[in-house]
This record gives C-alpha cells, structure tokens and sequence, in this order.
C-alpha cells in the first residue's frame, strides 16, 4: 500500500470510528490477473425464464374463449391440447358460440361424443401459420374430416373468418375465427 493510500484509508477509519460502530478497511489483493481464468455460464435467455404458454393457457388468459375453455374441460380435451403436439387450432371466440342457436352449447355439453367430435374437427395435426396455409385449399382435421382454406380474399377456414392469425403457442399455433366450424 502506498503512502497515500494509507493517509486514505487512517482518515476513513478515523471517521467510520466516531460513528456508531467501528470499520476497518483492508486492501484487497489484485485479483484482476485472474478474471480471465474463471469461466462463467452464459446468460439466460428470455425463454429460460419465461416458458411459452401452451394452447389452452393462451385460450383461458385471453378472455375471449370462456365457452370454448368450458367445452374443451367437458370434452375432456385439456391435456391432449397441452400435449407436444404440434397443433393448429382454429378457435371460435365466445361470440362465434353466441352465433349458433339458444341451447345448442348446452345440448352439445350433455352430449361429449358429439361435443368431442365438433371441437376435434377445430384442431389439426402441425404448426401451421398462415404463410403455410397460402398454398392449401384444404386440411384434415384431428376428427378426420376435410377443412376447406380460403386464403385468396382474406383467410377463411369453411365458412368462418380468421379474425386473428399466427398466435404461437409452445405446442402449436391458435387462429381465431368468428364462426363454430361444422362437419358435412
């Protein structure tokens, strides 16, 4: 330590002495010599930290799905649609439910053979973002019926409107549509 450096350090000590307790300042040894040596980890990446909703979460966080979410829980479908995957869903918002006539959502829950098959034929098997639909006239569905694309004027799937396109999820990808999605 330097002469100086001493003077420093006595006049810090002297101070932190008259306050309530006592500090004694040491000088550490040069350690910058030896920061190449150590090796860190790399930083976290933001996914690290927070994981990529699946299917169903996005679809309860949204606000919009109540009556898909209640059909989805009675169908019993919840953890084939937190799965891997990957899946392409074609969501019907509560308004698209609003659309189909009184008592047909209760009906359909009372009946989860039919419920099942109606809400399967929303879901197909793959990723597909809307770029990749651009070259389809048509998909096959999970319940194992053809879905007609529509991508010249706009994006339609049969006879509904995506109304929102591309929602990623960590198992596949959500297209929301204005219209529930029929078989036949």
């Amino acid at each position: 330590m330097s002469e100086g450096e001493a003077e420093v350090g006595e006049a810090w000590e002297e101070k932190l002495e008259d306050s309530l307790f006592t500090f004694h300042l040491h000088p550490l040894p040069p350690l910058l010599p030896l920061l190449p040596l150590v090796s860190y980890p790399p930083l976290p990446t933001h996914n690290q930290f927070i994981p990529m909703p699946d299917i169903v979460d996005i679809a309860v966080n949204a606000g919009s799905f109540k009556t898909l979410v209640t059909a989805v829980q009675a169908a019993g479908l919840v953890d084939v649609l937190r799965s891997a995957g990957p899946f392409t869903v074609f969501a019907p918002t509560d308004e698209a439910f609003a659309k189909l006539p009184p008592g047909t959502v209760q009906t359909l829950v009372q009946n989860i053979p039919q419920l099942s098959r109606i809400l399967t034929y929303h879901v197909v098997s793959g990723k597909l973002m809307q770029a990749d639909l651009q070259t389809m006239n048509s998909l096959t569905s999970v319940e194992g019926s053809p879905i007609r694309i529509n991508t010249t004027d706009g994006f339609e799937v049969k006879n509904a409107t995506v109304v929102a396109a591309d929602i990623e999820a960590d198992n596949g990808v959500i297209h929301v549509i204005d219209t529930v999605i029929l078989m036949g």
